[in-house]
This record gives C-alpha cells, structure tokens and sequence, in this order.
C-alpha cells in the first residue's frame, strides 16, 4: 500500500485577489478580493487515478448506461506512494483511489472535496463501520469501495519448509524463488513485524535494523512485483515460490488455475487494507464523477468485485449476489474479520516521506 513535491495550488480555494495600483498623486486605492468559486464545470470527459484491474466495464454498467459517449480515462498507479506524488504534482484529474493510509493526507493538503452522498442512489448500503473511516472534520471525503489482504501465498509443491511468520521470508530455502511487492510501506512494515516492532513507531535503531534485514533479502529475490498480472503469471510459472504481501485475487487465481498453493496468516498476523474513491477539488466534471461513483457501489458491481477478485464489498447489499465460496474463503460477511486484520494505518507527512526514503535507500543498496 502505499518526496514531496510542490504542492498542487487549488483553483476552487484560493482567493483571487486585485490590488489596485496607486497613482503618484492620489491616494491608495483599497484592494478588491473576489469571493472564491468551485472550479468551472464542463462534464465532458472522466479521468481517474487508478489501480490497474479496476477499469473494466463491468465495475460502472450504470454509467456506460447514462453516458454512452463517455469513455473514462485512467492513470495507472502502482502503489499509494505513487498517486499521491501523480495528484500533488498538478495532474488534472476528477477521481483517485486512494486507499486509508493515505486519505489523511489528501485532506489535509486540500486536493480532494468533500462527497454529497444524498447524490449517490446507492450510498444506504455502505457499511457504516467502512464509510466512517472516509470522515474528516465532520465530512464524507472518501467513498469506501474495496478491502481485504496482504499476507504470503506459496506453492506448496515447490516448498518443503511452508511459510508461518513473515520472518520466514528470510528462509535460505526460498532464495531465487521469492517475489516482494514493490511498496516501502508495505515492506517495512512487513518486517518490522517480524522483528517483534512497532512499525509506526520505530527507534532509529530499530530503523536500521529493518532497512538492514531488507537489504539482506535483496540477494534471494527473484523480482519486485509490481502488478498484480504479474505476481500471479510468476506464481503460475513456477518461478515464484513464495509472494509477499499479495491480495485475495492472488490466491483466486491461483485456484483458478488449479495450481497447489496456501495462503497464510503470518503468526504477527496478515495486513489488511480499505481503499476508496475521492473527488477532485478541482474537478471540472463532478456531475460525470457523481454518477460513476454511484455505478461503482451499486450491488451488482460491488459483487462483481468480490466474484472477479475476491476482495471484500464496501455495499453490504452486493453480499447476496457473491459466491459463497468466496465469502467463506475470505470471511467478507463477518465483521470482526476487521478486528483481526493489522489495517494500515493513516500516515503523517514525516511517517510518508520516512517509508519512501528508506524504500529508495533499500532498492539502491548493492
């Protein structure tokens, strides 16, 4: 999951301010300030900061219905990390799809708006627990859609010693045959835990023993994944043995393919994640954004969600429609599996600017 560059300046919050000049001979003239107006509305295109899988068809039916000549446009992100830094940097966008760890931020730096949801027909079906998490100063600014896990997935015909703790990473068994996401987030996390640390609140000694333990996996990895294609044709191949911090969809379809795999529960406990959709403040297409975002929550699509990947459904409602092997494999009708699950959680700027510089400082390592 998921530098600071400059800060986006935004057009629907700043005052626009005219000071007249004052003559040689007259007196100073008083300055004029305009009252601030939302960003100008033109609602002919949709653009979206978005993981990769999540743009197909079948997630928005309700739009594709309402606007036949609106073809959504994405930007792909491969971690939290990363579409931060797109939106902060000035990308012109209406929707990104952050996931918690990162909302606080979003806030704070005033990319996002608050969300209308008495503008959303499907809003009475989010959980109330998941639409909590998306309030900020007594505000809806987030729409949860999606949650579930990161943990280790292995091919139990490949490993004679299975994996019980995310410290089992570091099994010379293993060596060549391991693949670790590409997020420094998820990654120092991850071994904090396994060496008995709080991840969000670190000595620097304990600091560098993490960046140290990370730099000494590096010789036994295979690759950093970065997509979640990728993973899964590495499992499929036989070329990774063991995936860390991998999703529900990895293990589905591994099944799928009928290959021998397990996914754990690390002893320190799997990580667990929600994201959810934010509207832009400088969106000039909030009436296109409304109506993609309600298409999104709709039960119908909230089930194809859990069916096609099997993460968990923010829309309550779109539990009749999934697969029951699916909510039995993954407990996404029971409530505490949430009290259970080590969520990330919200990142101060210093927490954010510390995990990607010590993931950049890990991966130039030799």
């Amino acid at each position: 999951m998921k530098t600071q560059p400059a800060r986006l300046q935004l057009l629907s919050v700043l005052l626009l301010g005219a000071v007249a000049l004052a003559a040689c001979s007259g007196p100073a003239q008083p300055t004029a300030v305009t009252v601030p107006t939302a960003a100008a509305q033109l609602n002919n295109s949709l653009t979206l900061v978005e993981w990769s899988g999540y743009e197909l068809p079948e997630f928005w039916p309700a739009f594709a219905a309402q606007h036949a000549n609106i073809a959504p446009d994405y930007k792909f992100f491969v971690e939290d990390a990363e579409a931060y830094t797109i939106v902060e940097s000035g990308f012109d966008y209406d929707l990104v799809h952050p996931c918690t760890n990162y909302w606080q931020l979003y806030v704070d730096a005033k990319l996002i708006q608050p969300i209308d949801t008495s503008r959303l027909t499907n809003w009475s079906g989010i959980r109330p627990e998941l639409a909590k998490l998306g309030q900020f100063n007594g505000q809806q600014y987030f729409v949860p859609w999606d949650w579930g896990f990161e943990s280790i997935l292995y091919r139990t015909d490949k490993v004679t010693t299975p994996p019980k703790s995310w410290a089992d990473l570091w099994n010379p068994e293993y060596a060549g045959h391991i693949s670790l996401y590409d997020c420094g987030e998820c990654n120092y996390i991850a071994t904090a835990l396994s060496l008995g640390f709080d991840p969000w609140n670190v000595t620097p000694e304990q600091d560098a023993q993490i960046k140290q333990k990370l730099i000494e996996l590096k010789p036994s990895l295979l690759n950093y994944w970065a997509d979640f294609t990728e993973i899964n044709s590495l499992i499929a191949s036989g070329d990774v043995w063991v995936a860390a911090n991998v999703w529900n969809d990895a293990y589905k379809s591994a099944v799928d393919e009928g290959l021998a795999v397990d996914y754990i529960t690390p002893t320190e406990g799997r990580l667990g994640w929600v994201c959810g959709y934010a509207l832009s403040a400088n969106s000039q297409n909030v009436d296109l954004a409304y109506d993609y975002l309600d298409a999104l929550i709709a039960p119908d699509a909230m089930a194809y969600l859990s069916n096609e990947y099997a993460y968990g459904a923010a829309n309550v409602k779109a539990l009749e429609l999934t697969d029951p092997t699916f909510i039995e494999l993954f407990s996404l009708d029971d409530p505490s599996i949430l009290d259970q699950t080590i969520f990330y959680r919200p990142l101060t700027e210093a927490q954010r600017e510390a995990f990607t510089g010590a993931w950049s400082e890990i991966k130039a390592a030799p």
